[in-house]
């Protein structure tokens, strides 16, 4: 916590936000509450839906802004599983705010009408904010997306009347109607005004104090009967923090945490919001290695790493859907340990650490030796995920990274799959490295089958040991994902799939091995844009 001049604590005990364009305060609200609760019961803003509140749907979608390096970051979230309190310095906007000031339809509301994209239109809402959230990155650019871009933009809405071909003939259509523009200056004087308390006459203003006095960003603590809710802006606070409370909360996007509260029912008590910690949002270049912050966005992680390794632009469009990666974080995806989780098989193939930080202090271990069981992983109490990081590519590395699931968007592996193969001047395989999810309990490498590749010259004969020595590294459960047998010949067939690909003579373009292969100049530059 900040002190004051006199050396008492400050805090705040009010979240202040823009809510369409109209600064906010929140007094001391639960904890968990969420701000689709909040739209719908205290503001009466019900164009925003509740649908499967899990973050499944997308009827839920509405828009977050924030400064980030000085300009303004737009990005579409789902309300259903995002607190309140994490709202606090932001800037939010709803279907409401579309409205013009004589009652007419923005261009992607008007999009939507002529191109019928709405019969019973509960999702509708959702639809409309997820492509005006397009239409914020691209408008007064020459670039316009196409329908693929615009499809893999609303992989997080779900309709069950229309179909898809009108909603996407209206994504193409809202550029072609007269212009509506978004003042990004005014949003951003609006959030700038909360960093001066004095302007707006704020309840968090310590008593005695003058404007000169009031402290910038105090932090936010809320005290409510539900819990405390604690949003430190530095990474000695967050350790304070949690030194003195091993059992609070840690929440970073809310995208896991969300569905605790909505379909568990559980009570979380105290929270530590980690998404203020100014060290955990940054993403490093070091030498040999990224290293990314455990607050940072899998939207922003798996951009950076994209462009090291666009071997993974497949996992990235795949990953849950746009507003899932706009709020969910990689560090959460790790720390949370899912032995189904689509992150860590890449990861570990790749060789990548987690940094964990504690009252001890700073230590850093290989990923795989982070999980110890079924979401158990080898951390003490206090310790929590500073960073992780991973080693930029080598020479001679050869890499892929596939995901089997029901659906092509918004599901759930059945089996992740990650091999890297390092080869040497002789076509050996020097180094290997193959980890599967949704195989065992935890995220894991397959020590036979890389027994079986090491040494050994990248053909066939090795290619055939190595998947019979796969076929004995896991044994897979029956689920209602998939049977332990598919998920085993799934395993082998990757394999075969990774040396077809990666093979020295006459390798195979992804066209000739899955049906989701796009040609080069129909992929875009990014599966989202941020505005």
């Amino acid at each position: 916590m900040t002190q004051n001049q006199s050396g008492a604590e400050s805090h705040r005990q009010g979240v202040r936000f823009l809510l369409n364009g109209i600064p906010v305060v929140v007094d001391n609200p639960p904890p968990t509450r969420t701000v689709l609760s909040y739209l719908r019961e205290e503001r009466r803003c019900t164009g925003t839906k509740e649908g499967c509140a899990e973050g499944d749907c997308g009827a839920c979608t509405v828009v977050l802004a924030e400064r980030v390096d000085g300009r303004l970051q737009t990005r579409a979230v789902n309300a259903c599983i995002q607190f309140l309190p994490t709202l606090d310095g932001k800037a939010l906007f709803t279907v409401e705010y579309l409205r013009g000031d004589a009652g007419e339809l923005h261009p992607v509301q008007q999009a939507m009408v002529d191109c019928h994209g709405s019969q019973c239109g509960f999702c509708t809402p959702g639809f409309v904010m997820s492509l005006w959230d397009k239409y914020l990155a691209c408008v007064g650019g020459e670039r316009r997306p196409d329908r693929q871009e615009l499809a893999d933009h609303l992989s997080g809405n779900l309709c069950r009347c229309t179909g898809y071909r009108p909603i996407l003939d209206a994504g193409q259509r809202m550029f072609e109607l007269p212009r509506r523009d978004f003042d990004r200056a005014a949003v951003i004087d609006a959030l700038s005004a909360f960093e001066r308390p004095a302007l707006l006459q704020a309840p968090w203003q310590a008593p005695g104090q003058t404007p000169s006095q009031a402290p910038r960003q105090a932090p936010l603590h809320l005290s409510h009967a539900d819990g405390d809710f604690h949003a430190p802006q530095s990474l000695d606070e967050l350790l304070r923090l949690r030194a003195t409370n091993h059992a609070a909360t840690l929440l970073a996007g809310g995208t896991d945490v969300g569905l605790w509260v909505n379909k568990q029912f559980r009570e979380l008590g105290d929270v530590i919001f980690l998404g203020r910690v100014a060290e955990l949002l940054r993403i490093d270049r070091e030498s040999d290695r990224i290293r990314i912050g455990a607050a940072v966005s899998l939207s922003d992680a798996y951009r950076v790493m994209h462009d090291h390794y666009p071997e993974l632009r497949e996992m990235w469009e795949r990953f849950a859907s746009v507003p899932v990666r706009n709020a969910g974080t990689l560090g959460g995806n790790v720390a949370n340990g899912s032995p189904i989780g689509d992150s860590m098989p890449w990861l570990i193939a790749l060789g990548a650490t987690v940094v964990l930080r504690g009252a001890g202090g700073q230590r850093e271990l290989e990923l795989e030796s982070l999980y110890v069981g079924y979401m158990k992983k080898s951390m003490v109490a206090d310790e929590l995920v500073e960073a992780i990081a991973v080693p930029l590519p080598r020479p001679g590395l050869r890499f892929r990274t596939y995901k089997v699931a029901k659906r092509y968007d918004s599901d759930i592996s059945a089996v992740c799959a990650a091999f890297a193969l390092e080869l040497d001047d002789d076509g050996r395989i020097a180094t290997a490295r193959v980890a599967f999810g949704g195989m065992a309990a935890v995220p894991a490498r397959a020590g036979r089958c890389e027994a079986a590749l090491m040494g050994q010259p990248w053909n066939e004969l090795t290619l055939a040991s190595a998947m019979r020595a796969l076929g004995d590294d896991f044994t897979p459960l029956d689920d209602m994902r998939a049977s332990a047998a598919y998920r085993k010949l799934t395993a082998v067939n990757l394999l075969k799939r990774c040396y077809l690909e990666t093979r020295t003579g006459e390798p195979l373009p992804a066209a000739e091995t899955t049906v989701f292969a796009r040609a080069e100049h129909d992929v875009p530059a990014a599966p989202e844009a941020t505005s």
